[in-house]
């Protein structure tokens, strides 16, 4: 064996060892600190760049389910509206079928029309007041539901539908003046509010349709952000398990590559032996 005192090849060769193991403890210990294997480009550059992709891709569902959330609260609220709005319009049947009875006085068909008056009321006050942040689908005019479908901006619509008193589902014979003040009017009116019952309750079927496409289509999405979300664990989480042990194991090896480093440094001091 050749000693020198100019170079220690011993020494050298277990800082190195040495080195890589604090290196490889290093890496270990942000692995189990993250939980991730792959938290940076230096990591695994070409993975790091597919798991980013994916994560704004489910981070822009999150848009997309809040818009097809919302999509959902206006129709429930113009649906249960609308359920209203048919439900009375059975109301206004019996009433205006009972008003066209010919045996009826006029006070009897005065208090009927006043019910009837009261009623087309409530349903100018219900097809009002069904807005939900803002949006109503069911007065004259009402707003056109278009939510956010995918991650790309594609979009699902859900046509307004008119339940307004003269309009085009309530037909434009029953409005808020009508009146059933004589027989021949109430006569007429039962047939009016039978094709607008037909109408309404089309209608509404149309809005409960689209309804159910968005809620498929939101759980659609949900389901496909958690297969991303799981899909950019699979690329870039640690295995806690084995990183654990191999922390283990590299402290271990560290402790050992310090004592190998120290004795290599006392190597020299034997060429001071032979001198005596």
């Amino acid at each position: 064996m050749t000693l020198s005192v100019n170079t220690n090849a011993g020494a050298l060769v277990a800082l190195q060892n040495l080195t890589s193991t604090a290196s490889m403890l290093s890496q270990t210990q942000n692995e189990v600190s993250t939980g991730l294997a792959i938290s940076s480009p230096q990591d695994n550059g070409a993975i790091w760049a597919i798991a980013q992709n994916e994560r704004g891709t489910s981070g822009s569902l999150d848009a997309v389910i809040q818009s097809l959330q919302r999509g959902q609260s206006t129709i429930q609220v113009a649906t249960s509206a609308g359920t209203s709005v048919s439900n009375l319009l059975n109301q206004l049947k019996t009433i205006a079928l009972s008003a066209s009875d010919t045996s009826l006085d006029s006070t009897s068909l005065a208090a009927y029309n006043t019910q009837f008056k009261s009623i087309l009321n409530q349903i100018t006050q219900v097809v009002g007041n069904s807005d939900f942040n803002g949006v109503n689908m069911i007065k004259s005019g009402g707003t056109t539901i278009y939510a956010l479908a995918t991650a790309s901006g594609g979009q699902m619509t859900v046509a307004a539908e008119d339940l307004s008193l003269g309009g085009a589902n309530m037909t434009t014979n029953i409005t808020a003046t009508s009146s059933i003040g004589t027989t021949a009017l109430a006569t007429s009116m039962v047939g009016y509010i039978n094709t607008a019952i037909t109408n309404v309750n089309a209608a509404l079927g149309k809005l409960g349709t689209g309804a159910t496409a968005l809620q498929n289509q939101l759980t659609f999405v949900q389901n496909l952000q958690d297969t991303l979300d799981t899909g950019v664990g699979n690329l870039v989480n640690a295995n806690l398990g084995k990183e654990s042990a191999q922390l283990t194991a590299l402290q271990t090896k560290q402790q050992l590559g310090i004592q190998a480093l120290s004795i290599a440094n006392q190597s020299s001091s034997v060429l001071l032996s032979l001198f005596r």
